[in-house]
């Protein structure tokens, strides 16, 4: 079985309204992230699948509130009392507002002057003392390992291998709450969320979230949004919320999988995708332009052999060069440029249900496509290559190879971004049979931050809410700034070293 004991010394996530909370002795008040990470992690225990008993320590300034207590099932919880200052006092009280007989006790103690101050103790005293006639158990006595300390110090893997050693022999695995995401240098603790997620086997719809901060509010995504069709459950969205979101959104993949029933709450914008619908490669050659069908053909004119390849050493080198061939690419900053051939190869071998196509000029690899596989959708996830092999239309020939791929396959639909950001990229698409169609984004706003940044209208990209004839003139402008930007990096760097 594995035992947790959870010391939750404070209230807050944020240290600094902890500490204020605590000074000015508020012992509870009706926030949205009063004990937020403790409800993340019962949550957590209530989801696994293991054999768990969580052991829930609280201070007077800690006290769960109805919407703890609801998730602390007595089958997989116990509420127990760490105590302050006055363990008497404290322990009926806990007892009272809790409604749960109460059985252990650990002590809350601190070396450091400042937090001696905040919890009203003698300078001289680190922690209350005990009477030897006090009516509770002392956790103490119990064998105890740090794992928020253990995280700190040994990183992810190494903490991982240690913990089902300290479970088999019996070991409770100590933490707290305030460090499950943030670390402290001072105290050697955290972040432990990994590793108990993945002990507990727990959040892996989480594991494909991508979050991103946008002035006072935060979005969060599902990097597979185009792969998979989504439908946000309530309990994922409260899982969201209590982890700093915002707001959330995916999108209608109408062209195969239209979402039933969209809730009233969730707030609908147009979108698009650029898409291409196969039928077989000869049709879709049939349908591109004359000239397009020339630039198909160049590339092996030329000498370029296009191929699918496999992962290898030699597949990740070769990318590697691509990205770092030039910080410029479309007239704008290349994002991947200056990646490390170690980011390169990680990558490459995490990438799953995929394939690669690859074109090489004289032994040499110039370009590059990958194609990811979804639930009925094949998508265009990167295609690149060496700009000083340009004139062989490379491009062209990798992308009618995916095409080819796709139809024997039997993929129906290549997906290819989106259209309307990028005049010149548009066209390349236009002209190899992508059009535009237009679907719906849904956002859901999940705080009251949400609520606020969808009705001020600034959830959605400034890019998205311009009409076109007023975006694509400063095109060229926002290009030149991205350009100015790097070039300024550039120069920095090269300065300092």
């Amino acid at each position: 079985m594995i035992k947790l004991r959870l010391d939750v010394d404070y209230p807050y996530p944020s240290r600094r309204k902890s500490f204020l909370y605590v000074a000015l002795r508020i012992k509870r008040k009706k926030n949205n992230d009063y004990l937020q990470n403790a409800r993340i992690i019962a949550r957590m225990v209530n989801e696994s699948q293991q054999q768990i008993r969580a052991y829930w320590f609280f201070t007077p300034y800690t006290i769960p509130d109805k919407r703890l207590l609801d998730l602390l099932d007595p089958e997989k919880h116990e509420v127990a009392l760490h105590v302050a200052n006055t363990p008497i006092e404290e322990w009926k009280t806990l007892e009272k507002e809790t409604d749960r007989k109460v059985q252990y006790y650990t002590i809350h103690g601190t070396e450091r002057l400042f937090a001696k101050l905040i919890w009203g103790r003698k300078l001289s005293q680190s922690q209350v003392v005990i009477s030897v006639d006090f009516p509770l158990k002392s956790f103490h006595e119990f064998k105890n390992i740090s794992l928020d300390r253990l995280r700190y110090d040994l990183g992810f893997e190494k903490t991982l291998q240690s913990v089902s050693d300290w479970v088999k022999d019996d070991f409770v695995l100590s933490i707290h709450p305030e460090w499950l995401f943030k670390k402290t240098d001072k105290g050697r603790r955290g972040p432990f969320y990994d590793v108990l997620k993945t002990v507990l086997d727990v959040d892996k719809e989480l594991e494909t979230l991508r979050i991103k901060k946008k002035g006072f509010f935060r979005i969060g995504s599902d990097i597979r949004e185009y792969e998979e069709s989504i439908n946000p459950a309530d309990e994922f969205l409260t899982k969201l919320a209590e982890r700093g979101v915002d707001i959330y959104t995916f999108l209608d993949r109408k062209w195969c999988c239209p979402t039933a029933n969209p809730s009233r709450n969730w707030v609908g914008e147009d979108d698009n995708v650029g898409l291409l619908e196969i039928k077989d490669y000869n049709s879709w050659l049939q349908s591109i332009g004359k000239k397009t069908r020339n630039m198909v053909r160049k590339a092996e004119k030329s000498g370029v052999d296009v191929e699918v390849v496999e992962p290898s050493e030699n597949l990740a080198e070769g990318i590697w060069k691509i990205y770092n061939e030039t910080p410029i690419r479309q007239e704008r900053a290349f994002t991947h440029y200056g990646e490390s051939l170690a980011t390169v190869k990680g990558n490459m071998y995490a990438a799953k249900n995929n394939t690669f196509i690859a074109a090489y000029f004289e032994g040499e690899l110039v370009g590059f496509i990958q194609i990811l596989y979804g639930n009925q959708i094949a998508i265009v996830s990167n295609i690149l290559s060496l700009q000083k092999h340009w004139d062989k239309a490379l491009n062209n020939a990798m992308l009618a190879k995916a095409v080819e791929v796709c139809a024997a396959k039997g993929e129906r639909w290549l997906l290819y971004g989106r259209i309307g950001n990028h005049p010149s990229l548009d066209k390349f698409k236009e002209n190899n049979g992508f059009v535009k169609v237009p679907i719906i984004r849904y956002y859901v706003p999940l705080t009251s931050r949400g609520k606020l940044a969808i009705k001020l209208g600034v959830h959605r990209d400034f890019k998205d809410i311009l009409p076109d004839f007023i975006k694509y003139p400063l095109i060229p402008m926002i290009n030149l700034i991205s350009r100015s930007k790097v070039k300024a990096k550039m120069r920095l760097r090269k300065i300092r070293g």
